[in-house]
């Protein structure tokens, strides 16, 4: 994959390396079209070609090797020094190359000595070395904007592979830890032979089926969890005498919302954790529910008694938030309040999110 990868990207560069140059001469060439005699206007686009020959490749070496190797690690002395001498080369020998190699089949006049072409500094500037930097900046610039673009995509890429990755982590942590106590339970319904068993046994398939499956998605409606929210409370129940656990409900559907799969549930798991199972008297959970055309509002508050896992608490809690601030970003609201010995939790969430 890598090889193909780099393979694709060669390709691209040298396909935009071909516009480029042809798209810059012809544009030289357009320039000047018409403000010359035929005579003249050939000799023009002869020099401009001679002259274009060496832009790319003072270009590349400058980009590819000089920026590369110093710039881009932060030796700008050593790539300033490089880059004057560079020009000062690529200049010398792009005017030895017109002198003698191009001038003698069109012009018949003396050719410039070489001590003349290596000494006249000035003029080596204004006709050569200006020429190069031209063509070189147009392209350093572009290959800078690719650069900086083609950059920007990667971190982008990489941050959603190790948020999704960080996500998929948290839901592995999430929920089927009860999967345990549940079975027991369900051990005890079949040995009393109880009417609940089958029920208990389907509840918990919805459960896990809705985990493995609809868990990996980014969305679910309201409705899908809300129903296994029920079949959660109701195996949980299992686990408590009636006295003991009071759970009530109030759920108000207006609109047909979607959120991350697992959010309210981990909640509701939450309360069950650090409500029923960590007390020894009547735990109420008390759970709303709200969906309009706009936004979706859960509240979920449960009593409980001195905890000693605080920080087991604050860990999940933070979980869910991270789920949120993944699916969100900052398009949401996350209370948390403690109040005497009532512990309340408040999500709202745009309705639909993407």
């Amino acid at each position: 994959m890598m090889k193909n990868g780099t393979g694709t990207q060669i390709r691209q560069t040298l396909y935009f390396q071909l516009f480029f140059w042809i798209a810059l001469f012809l544009f030289g060439i357009a320039k000047s079209y018409g403000e010359y005699s035929d005579g003249v206007f050939k000799e023009l686009v002869i020099y401009n070609f001679c002259h274009w020959i060496f832009q790319i490749l003072g270009a590349n070496f400058i980009y590819y090797i000089l920026i590369r190797h110093f710039f881009d690690k932060k030796q700008y002395v050593k790539f300033s020094v490089f880059l004057i001498i560079s020009l000062y080369i690529l200049s010398v020998i792009n005017r030895i190359f017109i002198v003698y190699m191009a001038e003698p089949f069109f012009v018949n006049e003396p050719k410039d000595s070489l001590v003349s072409i290596f000494t006249d500094i000035r003029y080596l500037f204004l006709h050569y070395t200006f020429s190069i930097i031209s063509g070189t900046f147009i392209f350093i610039s572009i290959m800078f904007i690719i650069r900086y673009k083609d950059e920007k995509e990667n971190t982008i890429q990489l941050q959603k592979e190790k948020t999704e990755l960080e996500l998929k982590s948290l839901k592995s942590q999430l929920n089927p830890h009860f999967l345990f106590n549940t079975l027991n339970n369900i051990y005890s319904l079949s040995i009393s032979n109880s009417d609940k068993t089958s029920q208990s046994i389907s509840q918990l398939s919805d459960i896990l089926d809705y985990i493995l499956y609809k868990g990996q998605k980014k969305w679910v409606s309201i409705a899908d969890e809300l129903t296994i929210i029920d079949h959660y409370i109701a195996l949980e129940s299992l686990r408590y005498p009636d006295k003991r656990l009071k759970v009530s409900k109030q759920i108000m559907l207006q609109s047909a919302n979607s959120i991350p799969p697992l959010l309210y549930l981990t909640l509701v798991e939450n309360a069950f954790k650090h409500g029923a199972g960590k007390s020894s008297g009547q735990t109420e959970i008390k759970i709303i529910m709200e969906t309009n055309a706009k936004q979706s509002i859960f509240k979920i508050e449960n009593t409980f008694e001195y905890d000693t896992h605080q920080n087991e608490k604050a860990i999940g809690l933070q979980n869910i938030k991270k789920q949120l601030q993944y699916h969100y970003h900052e398009h949401f609201t996350f209370n948390i309040s403690q109040e005497n010995n009532i512990f309340n939790v408040e999500i709202i969430t745009p309705s639909q999110y993407d």
